[in-house]
């Protein structure tokens, strides 16, 4: 993978152009070794992804966005984990797949992507054939994204914000909204919808998960409009699990659970403009609202 983009950084909508590589660190705060705070198999993400079996997941330290509200801000912000060589990455990744999950789930994988993919290649040349789920925030630069065509099997990105205003108060990046959407479009472009096994477990295509925040802040309508544009078989993750932790209390407008009503309203505009494919959940009951071809599945989600 291209090592000018660690060279000077423009790993993600930043663009800090430090020198990785001779030891600076930008707003991510992540220098040139990887670092990991854990690795297991994971049944928490959407069924399509976790499945029976579990998702393989990989938790990178650090972040290239600073949440407000982060709940593994420990991870992300102040980053607790294990500095590692990429050698032993791709143990974890062999580890994994010996355990019999679905596949290879990097978690924060944005401002280590170049040596994430030189230990990926060195698990595949040890036996890895697992999908590879690149699970983002969603500030990917498109130079990345052009970089990894061909390598990830299913993109899971994040789309926080519509607003850059908001997305500099919470998160800290003046250019989300731009980056996002030219990074969920390339995305789109490279893997197009998801496509099951025959046990309804994502082997390829996009998933895109969108947090709705109280009293509308994230511009939820927007960002769903913008994902209907793009295709209405498109696979949204519409989020309920926003929680008040780290600075949240700093923001009074924040700081607070999401009501029902907020995200009920979320759901059905989603289902007015005709997006086909959600995962959502009712939050009075916990039930999860899936399509027809979710429910038909042979594993209890």
């Amino acid at each position: 993978m291209n090592s000018d983009l660690l060279q000077s950084c423009v790993l993600c909508g930043h663009r800090c152009r430090v020198n990785r590589l001779k030891g600076q660190v930008g707003k991510c705060r992540a220098g040139i070794n990887l670092t990991v705070a854990s690795h297991c198999a994971h049944h928490g993400e959407e069924p399509m992804i976790s499945g029976s079996r579990g998702s393989g997941t990989i938790f990178f330290s650090h972040c290239c966005l600073r949440c407000v509200f982060c709940q593994n801000y420990n991870i992300s912000q102040l980053g607790k984990g294990v500095t590692v060589k990429g050698g032993r990455v791709a143990e974890m990744m062999l580890d994994l797949q010996d355990n019999g999950v679905h596949n290879i789930n990097l978690v924060s994988p944005t401002h280590y992507a170049p040596q994430i993919m030189e230990a990926l290649e060195l698990a595949k040349q040890k036996g890895l054939k697992l999908p590879i789920v690149y699970n983002t925030g969603g500030f990917d630069s498109i130079e990345l994204l052009k970089e990894l065509e061909g390598k990830i099997e299913i993109y899971l990105p994040d789309l926080k914000y519509f607003n850059n205003d908001t997305a500099l108060k919470y998160s800290g990046a003046a250019n989300y909204a731009e980056a996002v959407k030219e990074g969920i479009a390339e995305m789109y472009r490279q893997v197009g919808n998801i496509k099951f096994d025959k046990d309804g477990v994502a082997i390829k295509g996009l998933l895109v998960r969108h947090l709705v925040l109280p009293d509308n802040l994230a511009d939820s309508e927007k960002n769903l409009d913008f994902l209907a544009s793009l295709s209405k078989d498109i696979w949204v993750s519409i989020m309920a699990q926003y929680n008040p932790q780290h600075r949240a209390a700093e923001f009074p407008e924040i700081y607070r659970r999401l009501r029902s009503d907020e995200y009920q309203k979320v759901v059905g505009y989603a289902e007015k403009i005709g997006l086909r494919n959600l995962y959502a959940q009712d939050l009075q009951s916990s039930d999860a609202y899936l399509p027809d071809f979710m429910k038909e599945n042979p594993f209890k989600y």
